[in-house]
Parts: structure tokens; C-alpha cells; sequence
């Protein structure tokens, strides 16, 4: 040992819990026993004074919480980072801790007036001075952390804080002598554990339940082998002991009220081995830039949201709003994480939002080789449903074929770049993907302020179970009409419910003038109509009269049987054997179907497209040029077919349960909508919608 430890401390002559700034002071403002609260600190004082050099700073009225002096700021050798405390009810106590510091000949180190940081509560030495743990996410900023590494030239690990309770690192993370590790694993996220059980051995990590977690045991002062802390259970000190620690326990109740314990009350302002000197930093920060009605729409919120929630932190650099109507506003953002990975999850996820980086940030698309057929490499950028457009050579290519869930493959063309959205299965050697983040960009549409400018975003991205379903079946037919009369094209994506519940013949006549260009579903939505139209049953029930028929759970079977004789739905319409129904107006207005079999398919009838991969390549081109989808009640076919199609398809997604219509809507596109209700009720308002319009080349011709 170099030289003594020294510890600074705080006496409680003005504490007590005069505001709430953490969960422990929910319910105890001035319910703090100020006498009680000295005769605690004075036990922990001459616990310590045996043990190390105590030095003490005035306390000062009016900051109650000065006693807590592990927030004074961070000391290594003769430099001291002062704290920039979160909250202002306790930034007046910066003065004070930096006139003692300077007093003592420190050099102080003081960070931006507006980047937390909380000192020791949030930065902890490894007790053999090899890096230092820094904490984030309640009290601290990520930001902080490579101010600490270049000022105190250390390495610093950043660990992101879950749990509210936990609010500083101190209080749930303890370093000990010899490499050993005192932690409560459920404060941090998974990256952070990792992150943790990379650097400490398996043998010297001591992981402590929620009991002692809560009773601040991490909250510990370690002084060679001896722990000083509040309160430890039976098995934590039989484990501390086992390690060679001694356990020294002194109540700090009236502490607990404020949010601390041991730890909390002390500052350590020497440490006995030096530190290798190796600046290291793991953070990354990107700035980005957001362009549209960013508050109207939520568009900042959800991207400030998914840093956090990603691991990251921000700082908003810049904010133009919008000053009127039809104004966009415009928002330049820092964005820091604890890794390089943590950074690409965060950045994709943005860049999907729209986020693009500041122009002279941007670069080329960083592409690598696919050396096996259908397997992309490592870190390929995943697609989405948004236009996409790569970076390369300087220029920006618009990518084909988009969709989710693909690798963009880029190749070359008469001499020019293409980039195309494929399947992982349909990479081939040869082809170079695009692999992380840099030099891609995604264009949404914008949704106006006034969701009433435009004649179908009034529903945008929303699931509706209240709404008139009226009201929303009024504006698809108008819709509908639309596409019909300029050309365009809807495809259905059906399940078997439409016949069970009376819709078929619905979905019969939206063919047959013209309203569907294009179905898709399985086995059964084939099988069921055919049942219904000859047999007048479904599932072997009676859709007139609502009972079962007898014998009528072998009905399906026959259907598939006779179609099968006839070696087609097509060349069974054509003899005449089915004369109405939604696959005889397929077959009778040239209208092509897909049927896409599955595990559970009886039969199956020859139409149906067996293989899997085959029934996803037709579905794919069926979907191709859409201008609006209808997913009716078949949750499989409507999120296959929800994966398959880019952004700018409306589409419509009818069903009795929330959650498929949820999952659908989710895909963020403000030209879906979800309608939660009965399938057959919903294309009965719909075809009696229809019936009332009068198109618009008919008025013409009039």
C-alpha cells in the first residue's frame, strides 16, 4: 500500500428527506429522525476512523442531502471530476465540494453545465485499479463517460441502471479487493451483465438477491478485508467470509429514507494502487436529423424513446419548429451508446424511423461478399417495409423489390450499381450485402397535421374496435371505387371465417365488378367456398339455418374429392360442377388466386401450392404493384402478406381479434388501418356501400 486510505465524509447536522428525487423518499419527507440520523452516521464515523483517514466537509443549510458526499464528484490521484448533479435540488452543493477539493490542492475537472454526471455514485474503481465502472441512465449520462476516460486516463466500462431503486451504481454495485465483485444482476441490462461477467471470473462475482439488494448491502465501504454496510443476510456474509472479507454491520436506517447507505455517506479520495494509465472508451456517438411534424406525428418521442430503450443516450443539438400549419420542423440529434453494437441496434432502428445522418456525415454503404449461397454476412442490414436507398459510389440508389425482413443484396448492371431487397435464402455467392448502417436511408410519408387532407389517412396506423365501423367501411368503399375506375389493383389476402360467417357471397360480388384483382389464402378458404356453393354447408353447418347437418363433417372431404377428379377448381367450374361462389367468379372473371397449403391441409386440392417457398415467390408477385390490400380474418396469410409488402400499399386489416389487427398496424405504415370486427358484417357494409356509390365514369357517360 502506497500511501493511507483517506475517505471524505459529511455530519447530518441539516439532513432530512425534504423532497422526493428517488422511490425511497416516497413517503418519508420529514419522517426522518434527526437524531437518530446522527447517532447512525457517528457509528459508521468511528467504524471508519479505525480503519482509514477521515476527513470531513462543512455541511451547509439548506442542502440536506450533502451528507450523501460519494456524489461530491469522482477522485483519482491528485485530478477530481465534479459532479454536475441531475437534479437542482441538489446542484447547489457543487460550490461547496469544489472549494474543499481546490483547498486540498486537486485538480478539478468540471463538465458541461448541462451533462449529469454523479461522481463516485456513479463511477467505481476496480479495486485493483485497472478501469473504472461508470453508471447510466437515471442520474448520469453516458455522455460523461469519455470525459472521465481522457481526463483521468483510464479506461471506463459503462454499465446502463434498469431499476429505479437502483438509481446510482453504488447502490446496487460494489468492487472489492482482489478482483471480487458485489452486484445485484437484475439493476442492470442483459448488455451490462455481459459486459460484467466478460471482466470479473465467474468465482469472484458475488451475486446477492433482491432482499439484501434492497437493505443496500452493495451499498457497501470496502477497506482491504473489511465490508462495512448497513445490513447483510446469514448467506451474504457466509459468502463474504468464505471470500476472506470480514462483514461489519452499522444501522443506517434513517439513510435508507434519502436513498443511501454506507457507501453513499463516504467518498473515497485515495486508492492504494495506481491505475494503469490506458485512456479506453467503448461509446460511440452519431449525430442524426429528423425532418417532418415531428411533435404532431410523435416521430421525436418514439426516436428519444427507442435510445433510452436501447441502451443509448441524446442530447437534441438542435430544434427548428415548424411556425405554421403545413410547416415541418426539423431536429438535429446526438446519439451515444456503451458499444459498437448497442450503436448499429440503435442507428438501423432510427434510420427505419426515417433518421438520416447530417450530409457531411454521410458516407458509402460498407458491402461485404456472400461466400455461401442463402446465408448473408455477419451484421447484414435487416429491410423493412420503407423505400430504401443505398449509398454507393458517391450516389444513392433506390433499392427494388422491397420489402421486410431481407438483406440488401447490390450488384452491377450495364456498368451501374442495382440494389435489391432479397431473402436470405435467395443470396447468392458473389453478391455483396449490405452490412451495417452507414450510407442508408429510408423515405416514409409524411402524414399531414390534418389527418382529413388526405381521403384514407384519416385512419392511419390505428387499430379501431370503437370507431363507427360505418364510418371506416364508407371511406374503403369511396376507396375501393377509386382503384377500380382508374385501373388499379387490390388484392385479398382470406381466410375460411369469410364463409362461416356469411361473407362469401360478399366476396363473391366485390369479384365479380371488378373490386378484387388478385386472392390469396389456403387450402381452406377454397375448400369451405366450394362446400358452401354446392353443398350449402360449412365445416358441415347449415349457414341458412345455423345447425349442424348431419354427416356434415365429411363434406369438406367430398369437395376435395370432386375437385380432384376433376383435376382443378378451373376445369371443375368449367363442367359445370360449381356454378357460384368466390373461386367460381375467380375462375369466370379471370381473376388469378393463390393457394397456400399447409401441415394441416386435407387433401389438398390440386390448386394448392404445397411448397412453401414456391407459395411465398407467387404471393410475392401477386402483391406486386398493389395499390390496396384487404386482409380478411386469417392472422397467418395477413402478417405473410403484411411481411411481404413495402410501404405505400394501403392495406386494411379486418378481424375479430385485437391482437392480429395490433401486430398488422404495427408495422407503422400511416396507410394501414385496422378494423376489429365481424369479417361477414364488415364486406356486408361494404358491399352495401358499394351498391349506393355511383362511379364517377358513369356520371360521365350520362
Amino acid at each position: 500500500m502506497t500511501a493511507p486510505i483517506s475517505i471524505l465524509m459529511c455530519s447530518p447536522d441539516h439532513y432530512d428527506v425534504d423532497y422526493v428525487i428517488n422511490p425511497w423518499m416516497e413517503g418519508n419527507v420529514h419522517r426522518s429522525s434527526r437524531d437518530r440520523a446522527a447517532s447512525q452516521w457517528e457509528g459508521l464515523y468511528r467504524i471508519l476512523k479505525d480503519l482509514a483517514v477521515v476527513d470531513l466537509v462543512k455541511p451547509q443549510k439548506g442542502w440536506p442531502d450533502m451528507v450523501f458526499t460519494a456524489n461530491a464528484g469522482l477522485v483519482l490521484g491528485d485530478k477530481v471530476v465534479l459532479s454536475r448533479f441531475f437534479h437542482k435540488e441538489r446542484q447547489g452543493e457543487e460550490p461547496y465540494f469544489k472549494e474543499w477539493f481546490e483547498s486540498k490542492g486537486y485538480e478539478v475537472f468540471e463538465l458541461p453545465k448541462d451533462l449529469p454526471f454523479e461522481g463516485a455514485g456513479d463511477a467505481l474503481l476496480d479495486r485493483e485499479g485497472r478501469w473504472l465502472w461508470a453508471g447510466y441512465g437515471f442520474r448520469s449520462e453516458l455522455d460523461s463517460h469519455p470525459y472521465l476516460a481522457k481526463w483521468l486516463d483510464i479506461e471506463v466500462l459503462s454499465l446502463r441502471l434498469m431499476d429505479n431503486r437502483f438509481y446510482h451504481l453504488d447502490t446496487c454495485f460494489c468492487p472489492l479487493l482482489d478482483g471480487y465483485l458485489l452486484y445485484y444482476p437484475p439493476a442492470f441490462d442483459s448488455y451490462s451483465n455481459r459486459l460484467i461477467e466478460m471482466r470479473v471470473p465467474e468465482h469472484k462475482r458475488i451475486a446477492i438477491e433482491e432482499a439484501d439488494a434492497i437493505t443496500f448491502s452493495c451499498n457497501a465501504v470496502n477497506v482491504d478485508r473489511t465490508v462495512v454496510m448497513n445490513k447483510a443476510s446469514d448467506p451474504l456474509k457466509k459468502r463474504l467470509e468464505a471470500c476472506g472479507f470480514t462483514v461489519v454491520e452499522t444501522p443506517l436506517t434513517e439513510f435508507l429514507k434519502a436513498g443511501g447507505a454506507a457507501k453513499c455517506l463516504t467518498l473515497r479520495v485515495t486508492e492504494p494502487l495506481a491505475p494503469l494509465h490506458t485512456e479506453q472508451i467503448g461509446v460511440e456517438s452519431r449525430t442524426i436529423e429528423l425532418n417532418g411534424h415531428l411533435l404532431d406525428s410523435g416521430i421525436v418521442n418514439r426516436a428519444l424513446d427507442l435510445v433510452n430503450e436501447g441502451g443509448g443516450s441524446f442530447q437534441v443539438l438542435e430544434f427548428n419548429l415548424g411556425t405554421q400549419k403545413q410547416s415541418t420542423s426539423q431536429a438535429k440529434i446526438r446519439v451515444s451508446a456503451p458499444s459498437h453494437d448497442v450503436m448499429s441496434s440503435i442507428m438501423s432502428q432510427l434510420i427505419d424511423m426515417g433518421a438520416v445522418l447530417p450530409e457531411v456525415e454521410v458516407c458509402d454503404a460498407l458491402l461485404e461478399p456472400v461466400i455461401q449461397a442463402g446465408v448473408a454476412p455477419d451484421d447484414f442490414y435487416v429491410s423493412t417495409i420503407y423505400p430504401t436507398e443505398v449509398r454507393v459510389g458517391s450516389e444513392w440508389i433506390r433499392c427494388e423489390q422491397q420489402r421486410m425482413d431481407g438483406a440488401i443484396a447490390v450488384t452491377t448492371k450495364d456498368g451501374k450499381p442495382t440494389a435489391t431487397c432479397k431473402l436470405l435464402r435467395d443470396l447468392e455467392v458473389g453478391e455483396k450485402v449490405v452490412v451495417g448502417v452507414d450510407g442508408i436511408r429510408t423515405a416514409h410519408k409524411k402524414e399531414p397535421r390534418d389527418n382529413l387532407q388526405k381521403e384514407f389517412s384519416f385512419m392511419g396506423a390505428g387499430v379501431s374496435s370503437e370507431r363507427r365501423v360505418e364510418l371506416i367501411v364508407e371511406q374503403i368503399a369511396w376507396e375501393l371505387r377509386q382503384i377500380r375506375d382508374r385501373g388499379g389493383k387490390v388484392v385479398v389476402s382470406s381466410g375460411p371465417v369469410i364463409v362461416h360467417t356469411g361473407g362469401a357471397p360478399h366476396l363473391a360480388y366485390l369479384i365479380r365488378e371488378g373490386y378484387v384483382q388478385s386472392l390469396l389464402g389456403g387450402n381452406a378458404i377454397a375448400v369451405h367456398d366450394i362446400e358452401q356453393s354446392t353443398m350449402g354447408t360449412s365445416l358441415g353447418v347449415d349457414l341458412q339455418r345455423g345447425i349442424s347437418v348431419r354427416g356434415g363433417h365429411r363434406h369438406h372431404l367430398k369437395v376435395i374429392n370432386m375437385v380432384r377428379r376433376y383435376g382443378s377448381i378451373q376445369k371443375a367450374v368449367e363442367a359445370g360442377a360449381i356454378k357460384s361462389g368466390v373461386m367460381y367468379e375467380c375462375v369466370t372473371h379471370n381473376i388469378p388466386f393463390v393457394l397456400a397449403g399447409s401441415i394441416r391441409d386435407d387433401g389438398p386440392l390440386p390448386d394448392t401450392e404445397m411448397d412453401l417457398i414456391k407459395a411465398q415467390q407467387k404471393y410475392a408477385e401477386q402483391i406486386r404493384e398493389a395499390d390496396m390490400i384487404l386482409m380478411l380474418s386469417s392472422m397467418l396469410h395477413s402478417i405473410g402478406v403484411g411481411n411481404m409488402t413495402p410501404a405505400g400499399v394501403k392495406m386494411v386489416c379486418v378481424d375479430i381479434n385485437p391482437a392480429v389487427v395490433t401486430k398488422l398496424s404495427d408495422r407503422g405504415s400511416v396507410e394501414s388501418v385496422g378494423v376489429v370486427t365481424d369479417v361477414g358484417l364488415f364486406l356486408s357494409l361494404l358491399v352495401q356501400q358499394l351498391k349506393k356509390l355511383v362511379s364517377p365514369i358513369s356520371q360521365v357517360g350520362a
